[in-house]
């Protein structure tokens, strides 16, 4: 028995494969087991190569898993485009399309794999309905092999086709039966069924971007601009269905500044404000977040990441727009940047940035990643009744009285913020450097005041501890640091070191910008050698928390360009060679 499988499976625009992926993943869920779902898919409009990874666990899972178990390819064409994100060792089960097979019998695969069976999965679909059957041929061979919940897959299939009619799911029933009898007719060399999972109630399945956008509604969103763009289009598409149903409106614009330009124009007018896009759209929409800063107008910007530079990889994960999330724009200009680690972090992340927008009357960034904005997990029930909600500050009848300075420089920073038709609270938000009452003033004095007032109330969150987790051991001289998705992966590798007997221990950051120097130099202190773990060419967190703090020199990037993603057994492997490495 085995309680951890990692399957990988790519194949043309029309296989199924993700299709396949999402039933298994569905099935587990409702047989009690934990899971994880990343897709991924050719740059096309339109067809072209899909994979997906699934990693199925009778524990909780932190990301998609290290080398494949198990690995499915319908054409080796396809499956070899995608690389690194479906990496086979010697353990691995390759599955494929007997007609797939080479000239000279080789598998066109850098490691011989443990075992290999060829599969005419093409010709068993064909007498059960037709090539639109491999799929569900593929989840029968896999239920059988690996005993993965038969009849939780046949249920979700008959819930899935009922519209469809009786026949399409006596076919499909056909198909994957016919796959499962080929596997029992054709046993494994080495039996690898799943354990029986512990029984679980109510379990949750949901992306990242889902739950981003049920965040925002959680959140008070009352207004949403935006336009499509891969890979966050779906947090647009999952608002414009339920935003309307809790008192709140959303507008697809034209273009990425029209976008913003709608949610600056909401914000000034009293409404909780949020857009969504990616890269390219996120160049776009620099100078509308340079209004909203010296404007001081609460607003999220959600940034999904993918590989970049310009169009770039549109269907990839990176984490390589930090830098631009920071520093982008002209002028003294600080906005909040926070990253959620997981789809569970999504939700709780999304609140977080609309309390703090709110709060210290700030643009907010979001940075996600195509990872996590489309991966799928498990995850247990969120409790909404635990959410506090953070109020803008609104003037009171004496701020209002004799002369309303909606910029007034207040101890902590943070102004009163009125909003149209207030009585009293009348005042010019506009581009242009303003005096407390929101006047021009170009003089060299006042904008000394306003930029430290815009800068200098960050302060206290720059102290919220909350806001960053920390395990391990606490006197260890080897520490890790990382964020986004790859906090998962290094998160597991940390475990794994230290049920070994090592000491280690990480810091993942949810805030990243402004750097917490306190914190993060308090997690520094005593260390002589480590890691920061981030899906970059330069390594951008590590060369900004240099810019404000001193790293120990022992404490290196380890970093590489997107659609390359990091295995827990390659940050176990990086931890164990620092472990062994005297202190210089």
């Amino acid at each position: 028995m085995i309680n951890d499988i990692c399957i990988g499976m790519a194949g043309s625009g029309g296989d199924g494969i993700v299709a396949a992926g999402e039933a298994l993943l569905n099935s587990a869920a409702a047989a009690g087991y934990h899971g994880m779902l990343t897709k991924s898919f050719g740059p096309q409009i339109r067809g072209g190569e899909s994979s997906c990874r699934l990693r199925i666990s009778t524990q909780p899972v932190l990301n998609p898993g290290s080398e494949l178990d198990v690995a499915v390819a319908l054409n080796w064409d396809d499956f070899l485009k995608f690389g690194s994100e479906l990496p086979t060792d010697a353990r691995s089960i390759v599955i494929y399309e007997e007609s797939a097979k080479t000239p000279d019998g080789k598998l066109p695969l850098k490691i011989a794999p443990g075992e290999a069976i060829a599969v005419p999965i093409a010709a068993i679909a064909r007498a059960h309905g037709g090539d639109r059957a491999k799929n569900t041929v593929v989840l029968g061979l896999l239920s059988a092999w690996f005993g993965l919940a038969p009849e939780s897959i046949l249920a979700g299939m008959r819930k899935r086709l009922k519209k469809k009619g009786p026949e399409v799911i006596a076919a499909a029933e056909q198909a994957f039966q016919a796959g499962a009898d080929h596997a029992r007719a054709n046993p494994l060399k080495t039996a690898r069924l799943m354990a029986p999972p512990a029984a679980r109630q109510g379990v949750w399945l949901a992306d990242g971007n889902d739950l981003t956008a049920a965040a925002a509604i959680v959140a008070g969103c009352d207004f949403f601009g935006g336009y499509p763009i891969t890979p966050s289009t779906e947090i647009m598409q999952t608002l414009s269905r339920d935003i309307w149903a809790y008192g709140g409106s959303l507008l697809q614009c034209e273009d990425e500044i029209a976008g913003i330009g709608a949610c600056v124009g909401a914000s000034f007018g009293g409404k909780r404000a949020m857009t969504a896009t990616s890269g390219p759209g996120m160049s776009l929409k620099t100078e509308m977040l340079g209004l909203a800063t010296i404007a001081e107008l609460p607003l999220v910007v959600v940034n999904v990441q993918r590989g970049g530079p310009a169009t770039g990889l549109p269907t990839k994960l990176e984490q390589a727009d930090l830098f631009q999330a920071c520093y982008s724009g002209h002028g003294d200009a600080v906005r909040p940047v926070l990253a959620p680690t997981s789809v569970a972090d999504a939700f709780r992340v999304t609140v977080d940035a609309f309390n703090i927008a709110e709060e210290f009357q700030t643009p907010v960034i979001v940075l996600s990643d195509q990872e996590i904005s489309q991966r799928k997990e498990t995850l247990e029930p969120i409790d909404t009744s635990t959410v506090q909600l953070v109020e803008r500050r609104r003037p009171t009848p004496e701020d209002l009285a004799g002369g309303y300075k909606r910029f007034k420089l207040t101890p902590d920073g943070i102004s009163p913020i009125s909003h149209p038709g207030l009585a009293g609270g009348e005042y010019l938000a506009a581009g242009i450097e303003h005096n407390e009452s929101g006047a021009p003033a170009s003089g060299g004095a006042n904008h000394q005041r306003m930029t430290e007032k815009r800068i200098g109330k960050f302060a206290p969150l720059l102290k919220r501890r909350e806001l960053f987790l920390v395990e391990g051991d606490a006197d260890a001289d080897l520490g890790i640091i990382s964020w986004g998705s790859s906090a998962g992966i290094c998160r597991e590798a940390v475990q794994t070191v230290r049920q070994e007997g090592l000491k280690v221990r990480i810091l993942v950051p949810y805030l990243l910008y402004p750097v917490a120097e306190e914190i993060f130099s308090d997690f520094l202190k005593g260390l002589t050698k480590g890691l920061v773990v981030e899906q970059s060419y330069q390594g951008q967190l590590y060369r900004i928390l240099r810019s404000f703090i001193t790293v120990p020199n022992g404490v290196r990037p380890y970093c590489r360009a997107g659609a390359n993603p990091f295995r827990p057994s390659e940050i176990v492997a990086q931890i164990r060679a620092l472990a062994q490495r005297s202190v210089p």
